[in-house]
């Protein structure tokens, strides 16, 4: 196990993952229910999602290297794009629609993992991880650091987003999202010119 590796790969997947609709369908779920239930419904499913993106990962490595570089700086320039651009409210819209499907502790707790697996399928933490899985070449360390990066936006959401965002508005967390993953962008076009 890599640590660096690990620490570098929680806080991009951390900061990419706050911002996202799951976080509000977090946070409403959280509010509305049993908050441990939510958390560990949500769990579950980022583990299966963290799984699935380093297993992707690992066939993106067989890509040439310059390849995957080029992955990688596109992917975080959309994420930065997207998290600049599109309006929190429909972000906010889909994430309330999304936890209205779940309630019950048990219910809840599958509602939760359901929302989530789904919900994240694809997404931008998802590719992310698959990309870092193939640059890094350290699946177990990528695999842990984002795995530990979404378990800690869950419990942010599920525990204590409501007053979070009391103090932050979650415009603030996405543009301050977009420009890491503008950053990110940025750093890996210029590994992939040499520079």
């Amino acid at each position: 196990m890599e640590l660096g590796v690990v620490l570098g790969v929680f806080a991009l997947i951390f900061v990419a993952e706050l911002p996202d609709k799951t976080m509000i369908a977090l946070l409403v779920l959280g509010s509305r229910s049993r908050p441990v239930a939510v958390w560990l419904g949500a769990v579950a499913a980022f583990a299966i999602h963290a799984a699935v993106a380093v297993a992707a990962g690992r066939l993106l490595e067989l890509l040439p290297h310059r390849w995957v570089e080029g992955v990688t700086a596109a992917l975080f320039a959309t994420g930065a794009v997207y998290l600049l651009v599109v309006p929190e409210r429909e972000e906010q819209r889909r994430g309330e629609e999304e936890a209205l499907r779940a309630q019950t502790v048990l219910r809840t707790a599958a509602g939760a993992f359901l929302v989530i697996l789904v919900g994240e399928l694809g997404d931008l933490t998802q590719l992310l991880t698959a990309n870092l899985a193939a640059r890094f070449h350290a699946p177990l360390s990528v695999f842990l650091g984002a795995f530990a990066a979404l378990t800690a936006a869950a419990a942010v959401g599920a525990f204590g987003g409501r007053g979070l965002l009391r103090f932050v508005p979650l415009g603030t967390v996405r543009k301050g999202g977009g420009v890491v993953l503008a950053g990110f962008a940025l750093y890996s076009v210029l590994q992939l010119v040499g520079v």
